[in-house]
């Protein structure tokens, strides 16, 4: 297709920012709306935001975009997760095999300030305080409004939805073309917290991790910040006991950390004034049966297939999302059927993601001290330097490379049994014999193409 119409996107955040940006540098002329004000100008919302997890599907976008070396200036690495258990230890377990292999924290506010300049000068138009209120699909017009109350009807050619899981455009869809919309909430919230810097202005505690506190059915963790911070998120069950229900004062968040978390309460001054504060998130699954309405519009990202955070995926796979989108826009004929074959791609790869998020919480909170899993994860690492390309951890799969999310559920269901079956009854890798689990690997797994 030639750019010779006009792209509207509903919703300025990461993944809208993104795709102005891609869309505007090819030469469609780019118009996104977002109903909040300009963050540049009023400050960045906080107190709702979990760190975001950088990985090489969203850096791969980035280099797209040619904004890769301005993000990984705000990155802090995390080579693995810092397991902090119940009994005072704590270890260090690494995502991959070295400093090659580990992800990013990035600051959501400061990303979404750059994204949004980054958007601007590609030459994208940005609307803010506007409100998506409706769509005529048959007129080719759509409805805002601001927050004194002006409306606006609007024409369009075609409209982009990042507008994040409570989307006005999907809403405005369903009511037009039933989705298929299902919302499964986690039952489970969380509160964002914050570790400052020591005294001294340096770190409190190590930098590059990602810091756990597995308990069972609730945990805590810790993502760094440049400014030698760090983004503390406490994970509850909504119902139950400890709950957001029965947590809900700073004398029972206090002694919740006590008993649970000391090593972290040390090192969070200001609990009680966090706590009160910043209010409860929600979590949940968003499924969809359709994302596209013809050639009129398309939902993607979060607006599209919303996930639990707990595989650092969501950003990346929404930027993921914004690439896969623009390669069959320059592909297709007509707007139609770059939907049709956007959705045909991404929609098996985000049901795949949103699995695994799920799956990996259970893991975070209630695996990661487990013998088990230590043994299992050790075996893991054996096997993938012994069969390189062969065996390959479903993490890396997911977080270091461009393995479709469909694949990488499917081979690491295959490696889990696996590695299931070649630890059974072994109480330490000495114990397990590595003769047969190579013959499982050459048996069962081809090599990954």
């Amino acid at each position: 297709m030639q750019p010779d119409l006009r792209i509207t996107i509903i919703g300025a955040g990461l993944a809208g920012a993104l795709l102005g940006v891609l869309l505007a540098r090819r030469g469609w002329q780019v118009e996104i709306f977002e109903k909040r004000p300009d963050p540049r100008l009023a400050g960045y919302e906080g107190g709702r935001s979990i760190n975001l997890a950088l990985a090489e599907r969203g850096l791969d976008a980035l280099r797209q975009a040619g904004l890769e070396t301005q993000v990984m200036e705000q990155a802090v690495m995390m080579r693995g997760r810092m397991v902090h258990f119940a009994d005072g230890r704590t270890q260090l377990q690494r995502y991959g095999r070295d400093d090659s292999e580990v992800i990013w924290s990035v600051h959501r506010g400061r990303l979404v300030l750059m994204m949004l300049d980054a958007a601007e000068a590609s030459g994208a138009k940005v609307h803010f305080d506007q409100r998506f209120d409706g769509v005529d699909f048959e007129g080719k017009t759509f409805d805002t409004s601001t927050f004194d109350g002006t409306r606006e009807t609007r024409p369009f050619d075609v409209l982009l939805g990042a507008d994040g899981a409570g989307s006005s455009l999907r809403a405005a869809m369903q009511r037009d073309t039933p989705l298929g919309e299902r919302f499964e909430p986690l039952g489970h919230g969380y509160k964002e917290l914050e570790i400052p810097p020591a005294a001294d202005g340096g770190w409190r505690i190590e930098p590059n991790a990602l810091h756990i506190w597995p308990r069972g059915g609730y945990m805590c963790i810790a993502l760094p910040n440049t400014e030698r911070t760090f983004t503390v998120t406490l994970f509850l069950p909504n119902e139950g006991d400890p709950s957001f229900a029965t947590i809900d004062t700073v004398p029972e968040a206090r002694a919740l950390f006590e008993r649970d978390f000391a090593d972290a309460l040390e090192h969070i001054p200001e609990l009680g004034e966090d706590f009160v504060n910043n209010p409860v998130g929600m979590l949940g699954t968003l499924y969809l049966d359709r994302w596209h309405r013809g050639g009129a519009a398309v939902l993607l990202g979060d607006a599209a297939h919303a996930m639990v955070p707990f595989h650092g995926q969501g950003m990346n796979c929404a930027f993921e999302d914004c690439v896969a989108l623009v390669r069959h826009i320059d592909a297709a004929s007509d707007f139609g059927a770059a939907f049709a074959a956007f959705e045909a791609e991404r929609k098996p790869n985000a049901l795949a993601i949103q699995h695994m998020a799920l799956e990996n919480y259970i893991e975070m909170r209630d695996r990661v001290d487990d013998a088990d899993y230590l043994l299992q994860r050790e075996l893991e690492r054996l096997l993938a330097e012994r069969h390189p390309g062969r065996f390959v951890p479903r993490y890396a799969m997911v977080t270091f490379g461009l393995t479709p999310y469909a694949v990488a559920l499917e081979r690491g269901n295959l490696q889990r049994a696996l590695l299931v079956e070649a630890t059974r009854g072994a109480a330490s890798i000495d114990d397990v014999d590595l003769e047969r689990a190579d013959t499982l690997v050459r048996e069962r797994l081809s090599p990954l193409s």
